[in-house]
């Protein structure tokens, strides 16, 4: 694919993907908060990301949500398991589209990262301690071998065939209660060492029958889903897919690897690749260096390349003018802020008036905007007599 030209910011250029018109290009990411008691969905989720959509993002995409309660990562995921959990998520869809925003849902399982402790109480195993002070019960975890995720972590149970099946029909009642919910979008999780990553990754996939062994084994399983909660989504929805695309450097699963399954998907009818990474404990010296301002476009600008195949680029991007020439040089196709909208909830609303001048007024709420627009007049610098 060639790079982009137009008079105005690709940035705030709508995007289509299916039926779905995303009314500009920024993605709020799946950003786990572990705030969620029982998976259920209450006011701090509506508050923290309704912030999201007051603040110009075309789509705010809520966190990993579980499709099992055992494949919550903690005590405090949310999930979608139960019928219940639809009306929590249902208040959310309905305040993201009354303010523009359209509303994507991440579906995920933990698999062997299952069973863990808020990243604030320390991130490990679940144990006596934290079932003593906070009656968080330790769960068996999953995985597609009995690989622990480190020396400190229990080993998670084989998924047996069985099992697989109940994981796809879960995976596909996740589907239709997110379709009940309102959401616009599904992105399947299929990085950083989850479930389904752990079946991709030679790192962690040690089975010795179909699910295991050569890559289209390893993609078996992941392909399955795919095309099973394709299936009963809503036909003129997206779904989207997030890989790591790589493991590491020269290690484990790789970027040819995620450029094949890219194809696969796109055949399957997944509509885009989240291009991530890592999530699977490396040995000394394949450490992806990360933190680097884009670090993961990289992956997303060869993907889109060699596949045809819309992606969305995420990883370290903090600035408009960064987002923008993303865009412009063709290297991906939505941009995906996570902790920098933590940090600024109205990134988007801020990133047009900085790349439109004062037609990025447009993106702000009107009830916000009239009092921000007169108190940037009152700001501005005036002329000398």
């Amino acid at each position: 694919m060639e790079p982009r030209s137009t008079n105005g910011p690709l940035l705030f250029e709508p995007f289509v993907l299916r039926n779905l018109v995303l009314p500009n290009r920024v993605v709020v990411s799946p950003m786990s908060t572990y705030g969620a008691q029982e998976g259920y969905a209450d006011d701090f989720h509506l508050v923290h990301l309704g912030r999201f959509a007051l603040g110009g993002a075309g789509l705010v995409m809520m966190e990993a949500t579980a499709v099992q309660r055992h494949g919550r990562g903690t005590d405090g995921c949310l999930g979608i398991w139960l019928d219940g959990h639809v009306q929590g998520l249902r208040r959310i869809t309905t305040f993201l589209h009354r303010h523009g925003s359209k509303a994507g849902l991440q579906l995920g399982h933990s698999g062997p990262k299952a069973s863990t402790q808020r990243p604030w109480h320390g991130g490990g195993p679940l144990g006596v301690e934290d079932a003593v002070r906070r009656r968080e019960y330790a769960w068996e975890p999953l995985s597609a071998s009995a690989t622990p995720v480190d020396e400190a972590s229990p080993t998670p149970r084989p998924l047996d065939e069985a099992g697989m099946d109940i994981l796809v029909e879960d995976w596909c009642v996740a589907a239709r209660r997110a379709a009940e919910a309102g959401f616009d979008v599904l992105e399947l999780h299929f990085a950083h060492g989850y479930l389904l990553h752990a079946f991709l990754s030679p790192l962690t996939n040690q089975r010795g029958d179909d699910y295991g062994g050569p890559l289209e084994n390893r993609m078996r399983l992941p392909l399955r889903i795919a095309r099973a909660v394709r299936e009963v989504f809503p036909e003129d929805r997206p779904v989207l897919v997030r890989i790591s695309a790589v493991d590491g450097m020269d290690i484990g699963w790789s970027i040819d690897d995620s450029v094949e399954l890219a194809r696969r998907l796109a055949a399957i009818g997944i509509d885009a690749i989240t291009c991530s990474s890592g999530g699977v404990k490396l040995p000394k010296g394949h450490v992806l260096v990360s933190r680097d301002p884009g670090f993961q476009i990289p992956f997303a600008e060869r993907i889109r390349r060699e596949t045809g195949v819309p992606t969305v680029a995420v990883g370290m991007i903090r600035s408009a003018e960064q987002a923008e020439g993303i865009l412009r040089e063709g290297r991906a196709d939505l941009i995906a802020l996570a902790r920098e909208m933590l940090f600024n909830p109205n990134w988007a609303g801020q990133a047009a008036l900085e790349l439109e001048g004062s037609r990025g007024w447009r993106w702000w709420p009107e009830t916000f905007r009239w009092w921000l627009e007169r108190r940037a007049r009152q700001l501005a610098p005036r002329p000398r007599p």
